[in-house]
Parts: C-alpha cells; sequence; structure tokens
C-alpha cells in the first residue's frame, strides 16, 4: 500500500510529459514571432492598393534636370542619370530566370531573407515584386506583418494573384504601380524592399521620392544590387550598380546610408534609412 503515492506521482508526470510534447503550439511560436494583438489592416490596404492597369499613362515632364541623353548601349535605354545609364527592364517572359532552381546557390536568397527585419504589424513595399519570389517567402516568414507587392507589368501582378490565391496567403497585397511612382499613401510602410530592380527605374529619381513619401519617419530602405566592384560576378555592366554609386542616388531624395552586409554571393545588401 506504501507503495501507490509513489505510483500516482509517476503517473502524474507521465501525464504532464505526454501534454507537453504532443500539445499543438500557438501559431506564434511556429513562425518565430511575438504573440501580440495585430490590428487586421485588410480592409485598408485592399482599399490603397489596385490592380488594374491606368492605360496610355505617361508621366509629366520632370522639374528638375537629373536626366540626359546620351550614347544608348546594348542593354541600356540611351537615358542617363547621376552617370550612369538606365539599364532596359527585365519583362514578364523573364519568370522562369526569377524562379529558377539555381537561385538560391547564386544569390543565397534565404540568408537576404534573415537580413531584412520585420516586425509584427508592420508594413514592408516590395518594388519591383516580379513573381513574387521574395513577397510570398517574406508573407509566410511574418504572417503578423503585411507585404505590400509593387510591379508595374500587369502581367506579373496577374501572376502574383494566382500565387497567393493558390497558397492560401492572406498578408499579400498586390498594387499595379507606375513608372514614376508606387501610388501608395503618405507614411503608409514601414520598410521598401527592391531587389536588382532599382537599377532599371526608368524614373528613378521619381520613384525614389515616390518610396521615401510612403515610408514612416526611421523607415528602410534594403536595397539589393549586383556589386559592380567584383568582377567575378556573372551579370551584364548595367545590371550591377556600385555602393558609391547608390549611396549618392539614395542620398539626393533624402535617404540615409545606414550600413552595407556583402555577405550574399553577388549583391550588395545596402540598408538606407528615412530620418
Amino acid at each position: 500500500m506504501k507503495k501507490l503515492p509513489l505510483i500516482a506521482i509517476l503517473i502524474v508526470a507521465a501525464s504532464l510529459i505526454y501534454w507537453a510534447f504532443t500539445r499543438i503550439p500557438p501559431k506564434s511560436e511556429k513562425s518565430g514571432e511575438p504573440e501580440v494583438e495585430i490590428e487586421d489592416s485588410s480592409e485598408y490596404w485592399e482599399s490603397v492598393t489596385s490592380v488594374e492597369q491606368t492605360p496610355s499613362y505617361q508621366p509629366p515632364p520632370p522639374e528638375h534636370n537629373f536626366y540626359s541623353d546620351g550614347p544608348k548601349t546594348r542593354d541600356g535605354i540611351g537615358k542617363y542619370y547621376q552617370g550612369r545609364e538606365i539599364a532596359y527592364v527585365m519583362g514578364h517572359p523573364a519568370i522562369q530566370w526569377l524562379e529558377r532552381p539555381e537561385r538560391e546557390k547564386e544569390e543565397a536568397p534565404t540568408k537576404a531573407l534573415d537580413l531584412i527585419k520585420l516586425a509584427p504589424g508592420e508594413v514592408l513595399a516590395d518594388i519591383g515584386a516580379g513573381s513574387g519570389y521574395y513577397s510570398l517567402r517574406i508573407a509566410m516568414t511574418h504572417p503578423n506583418s503585411r507585404v505590400v507587392s509593387v510591379d508595374i507589368q500587369p502581367e506579373m501582378i496577374d501572376f502574383l494573384k494566382g500565387r497567393t490565391d493558390k497558397l492560401g496567403i492572406a498578408n499579400v497585397s498586390p498594387h499595379l504601380g507606375k513608372i514614376d511612382g508606387i501610388g501608395l499613401p503618405d507614411e503608409s510602410i514601414d520598410a521598401a524592399l527592391m531587389i536588382d530592380a532599382y537599377h532599371e527605374f526608368s524614373h528613378p529619381y521619381e520613384m525614389m521620392k515616390s518610396i521615401a513619401s510612403a515610408l514612416r519617419p526611421g523607415g528602410r530602405v534594403y536595397l539589393l544590387e549586383y556589386r559592380e566592384e567584383d568582377p567575378d560576378v556573372p551579370i551584364k555592366p548595367l545590371h550591377k550598380m556600385s555602393q558609391e554609386q547608390a549611396k549618392k542616388e539614395m542620398a539626393l531624395v533624402g535617404l540615409e546610408w545606414d550600413t552595407t552586409i556583402d555577405d550574399l554571393p553577388w549583391q550588395h545588401f545596402m540598408v538606407f534609412k528615412k530620418p
């Protein structure tokens, strides 16, 4: 009879161990984000984003003299900004290249994703989102945050919408921008991301002014560009950018350089901030 208390203790202990290992963790534990109360902003973003194309849009003449015409090279458009020729835009037929399986080996996007900081409730605009390669992964990694996927090509937006619907991802808002602005409200985003896209903007000054206006004070710009300084990076010269050039162009719209992390195989990972 004296053994009964010991048996009872063992039964209780076994029950506690079984509960600890078989319970389903809260959603926030699965995603690695703290469990916090996040206001549902879905209706707001549905009201300020659009996937409808503006017919025959032409930007107004610039109110500055930052652009100039010059020799047109094979991969450029003959338009120059701050001493560099602007590159051709990669069109939607190149979606398969964006989604290529060897991208992880060549660019280490998993490592880049770890460097992008996004707190619960924050909003990140993926500018030049393309197929949504980064947008979808960021949204799944940060389920309590929102990703606004901006692109100027309706075909890219349609492709992205199809993928978000298929995967059931609710915190991605596809948004059709324009060549001279992202079309988001002032101080509505906490971060902007550009992956190998900025060097193709035909109106880089206007686009960056638009992004800077949409950022909240202290907002971050994550700018990834193939390293021009590295001759071993196997990318066409006009599709590369030096850190010095990027700093000069971001400063022109009031963004301050914060840090550069050169830990990726081919790209600069540059961070700028809005004062």
